[in-house]
């Protein structure tokens, strides 16, 4: 039997989640049949033509009790930081250095309208992942990364997502 959390009666195992958003939200907006013809580059970086850049980042959630929810999500940024970020993508020492101020172009489940299109800053804590949201100078968004939330708030939030 799975343990369970004494705290909001979930399972253990749902309180280090990774959620993966596909796509930019403004990137959804164009039909899918017309995005290739439209969009450079991978799952990590992508320029969209008339629409803008964006870079993968990750935004680390604490929940109460030590636990952490981790979105995937997508950051636009300008397309010379796009371009740079590209440049120093496989070079560690450069890479380790990247940090990249931009807009989330993602809506975070609990949050999607205080969180959508809000400054971020980044930066890079793990050499073998995507840049980090490590501030904001938007109020609510900075409480987002640095306060702990209640399992139940979040986790309910991200079952409905998935």
């Amino acid at each position: 039997m799975d343990a369970t959390c004494p705290t909001c009666g979930r399972p253990l195992d749902e309180h280090d989640r990774h959620i993966r958003f596909k796509l930019p939200e403004p990137v959804l907006d164009i039909p899918a049949e017309e995005r290739e013809a439209v969009t450079w580059g991978n799952d990590v970086v992508m320029m969209v033509k008339d629409l803008g850049a964006f870079i993968r980042i990750l935004i680390p959630v604490k929940l109460s009790g030590g636990y952490t929810v981790t979105y995937s999500a997508w950051l636009g940024v300008r397309p010379d930081d796009l371009r740079h970020a590209w440049e120093v993508w496989n070079d560690n020492v450069a890479y380790a250095e990247l940090r990249l101020s931009g807009i989330l172009a993602n809506m975070l489940p609990a949050w999607e309208d205080e969180t959508y299109k809000k400054p971020l800053d980044t930066a890079v804590l793990n050499l073998e992942h995507t840049p980090y949201a490590v501030d904001s100078s938007d109020a609510f968004m900075h409480r987002v990364l640095h306060d702990e939330w209640p399992h139940e708030f979040v986790l309910s939030a991200i079952a409905h997502y998935e």
